[in-house]
Parts: structure tokens; sequence; C-alpha cells
């Protein structure tokens, strides 16, 4: 394993994981944590009635922020090398900083979330999306080399 010092992944992974575990906070504590962050009056609805559709979408979520946070904690070498890391950490800082720039577009399609919502966590995205992209920029020559 190579030296860990990469602070921009290593803090991309620490909020990504954050974000995890909000979304966990989510499934767990139904419907006030649904609406404390915004997801909308119709998922805390459906959480309050035990519906399975907000803890499976929330599920998802929770998975992908969850792999995304061990490619970043791989990338800055704390755990063992993943596979196609250069390409995966592409995809999630460019996933990221869309979300994050792009809200103005997505805002029509949930028009119970506040505009508080819509900043906040854009924010937040494009945050980690500039700790992601900044941490591969500087980690890129790293990445290229095979590990054995």
């Amino acid at each position: 394993m190579y030296k860990a010092n990469n602070k921009f992944l290593i803090a991309a992974a620490i909020f990504t994981a954050l974000a995890a575990l909000a979304h966990i906070g989510c499934i767990i504590f139904g419907a006030d944590w649904y609406r404390f962050f915004g997801a909308g009056e119709q998922m805390a609805q459906m959480a309050e009635a035990g519906h399975w559709y907000p803890a499976v979408v929330t599920s998802v979520i929770v998975i992908f922020l969850a792999i995304w946070s061990l490619c970043a904690l791989s990338a800055a070498g704390v755990i063992r090398r993943l596979p196609l890391l250069r390409l995966a950490l592409c995809l999630i800082a460019s996933i990221f900083l869309i979300r994050g720039i792009s809200f103005v577009m997505l805002m029509p399609m949930f028009p119970e979330n506040s505009l508080t919502f819509w900043l906040v966590s854009s924010g937040i995205c494009l945050m980690i999306g500039i700790l992601y992209a900044v941490g591969t920029y500087q980690q890129w020559a790293e990445l290229r080399v095979k590990r054995a």
C-alpha cells in the first residue's frame, strides 16, 4: 500500500460516508428525518405508511455512497487498491459536480423541496465533487502505477 497522504480524497471519503449515515438515519428514524433532510412530503408520507419504496430507494443511495467512500479511501492509500479506480473517481467527481450545479434544472421535477434544500444539498454536492476532483488530480500518476 502506498502512503496515505491525499487529504482531499480522505475528506471526500469522510463527507461521503457522513452522507451515507444520514441516509441510514432516514431509514431508521423515518418520516421526520425524510422531512428534515428535504426528501419531500411524498417520501415522508410513504415512510409513515410503512411503504417499502422510501427504504429501498434510500438503501440504494446508501450503497452507492458507501462504495464511493471506499473508492476515495482506496485512492488515498488508506485501504487496499480497488479495480478501475481512476475511472470510478472521475465518474464520482462528475456525478457530484453535475448534481451540485444542475439543481436549477432538477427543481421542477421535485416541486415540494424547498429552495433551502436545493441550495444546501447542491452546495454540499459541489464541495464533495471538488474534493474528489482535486484529490483525483493530485493522485492521478500514483493511480496509474500497477500494484501487486
